[in-house]
C-alpha cells in the first residue's frame, strides 16, 4: 500500500513538472527574423543611435521597425564583406522588397503607449523596456504565443506598473487602457 502510494506521488510530481516545464515552451511558436541583422555593428561601427533607425513620426508617436528605405540610404551595395549583407542586398535592397519582421514587443490592442512620452519626455532609456539591444551581434528569433498572438518580449502590466512606482508615477486604468 504504501509503495503504491510512493509511486502515484513520484508519478505526479514527475508528471506535473513536466507540464510546468513543457506547457509554456509547448505555447510558444518560434518565428525567425527574415535577415541576420547585427544592432551591434550598426552601434558600434556606425555610430548609430537606436533612434537614428526607430524614429519618431511627426505627431510624436511610434514609427517602429524601420522601413527598407531608411536601410538604402547606406546600403544601395553591401559596405562590408559579410555573406549576411550580401543577401540583403540580393533578396531585398536590389528588389525593393521590404523583409517581413515579426516585432517581438508589440502591446495589445487596447493598450496605448507612448514611446514619445516615455523617451523624450520621460527620459527612459531604450534598454529600461526592451534589453541591451544595441550590443547583439544577431537578432534573436520572436517566440510568439499560439493563442494571444503576443511575444514573450512584449511587456506586461505588472512590469509597467512597477516601473511606474518606482519612478512615484500613479495614473487611472484609462490612461494606459483604450
Amino acid at each position: 500500500m504504501i509503495r503504491g502510494e510512493i509511486v502515484f506521488t513520484a508519478g505526479m510530481a514527475v508528471a506535473l513538472a513536466a507540464g510546468w516545464a513543457g506547457f509554456p515552451r509547448g505555447m510558444d511558436r518560434r518565428v525567425p527574423q527574415p535577415v541576420a541583422f547585427s544592432h551591434k555593428v550598426h552601434a558600434e561601427k556606425a555610430g548609430q543611435a537606436c533612434e537614428d533607425c526607430h524614429a519618431f513620426r511627426a505627431d510624436g508617436s511610434f514609427a517602429g521597425i524601420p522601413p527598407l528605405e531608411r536601410c538604402t540610404g547606406c546600403h544601395t551595395a553591401p559596405m562590408g564583406t559579410t555573406a549576411a549583407e550580401k543577401r540583403f542586398i540580393d533578396q531585398y535592397v536590389t528588389p525593393a522588397r521590404e523583409p517581413r519582421w515579426t516585432a517581438d514587443s508589440a502591446q495589445p490592442e487596447n493598450v496605448y503607449f507612448s514611446h514619445v512620452a516615455h523617451v523624450k519626455l520621460g527620459k527612459v532609456k531604450c534598454e529600461s523596456c526592451h534589453g541591451d539591444v544595441g550590443s547583439s551581434g544577431v537578432l534573436r528569433p520572436v517566440y510568439v504565443d499560439r493563442i494571444s498572438g503576443y511575444s514573450r518580449r512584449t511587456m506586461t502590466m505588472d512590469a509597467c506598473v512597477e516601473c511606474h512606482r518606482q519612478r512615484g508615477l500613479e495614473f487611472s486604468c484609462l490612461g494606459c487602457h483604450k
